[in-house]
């Protein structure tokens, strides 16, 4: 059974979509790190799927390095997280803007 790229393609929109609102609604920075995620995992999926009708494998190549420097992203961005949590006790990015100096 083969699927089209087109229904890659959607689903790759329908999951940017979901976590760009994500991104713009939420407050908690954990929630904006894993919308970011679920954006970049999104763009993957496109690079596969045009990589997958191309015959090129270019798309894959990329998504590799993208994602390991998601992964250093979410390592750097989760250790100022917890620093933030441990000092102010939340999350809140409305909270932390205080920190302007």
């Amino acid at each position: 059974m083969n699927v089209p790229a087109a229904w890659y393609l959607v689903l790759a929109a329908v999951l940017f979509g979901v976590g760009a609102y994500g991104l713009l609604t939420r407050r908690s920075a954990l929630i904006m790190f894993m919308c970011l995620e679920l954006m970049l995992n999104a763009v993957n999926l496109t690079f596969v799927t045009f990589s997958r009708t191309m015959s090129d494998i270019a798309g894959q190549v990329t998504v590799f390095f993208v994602m390991v420097v998601a992964a250093a992203e979410v390592t750097v961005g989760l250790g100022i997280v917890v620093a933030i949590f441990r000092r102010r006790s939340t999350t809140s990015v409305d909270e932390l803007s205080e920190m302007k100096g």
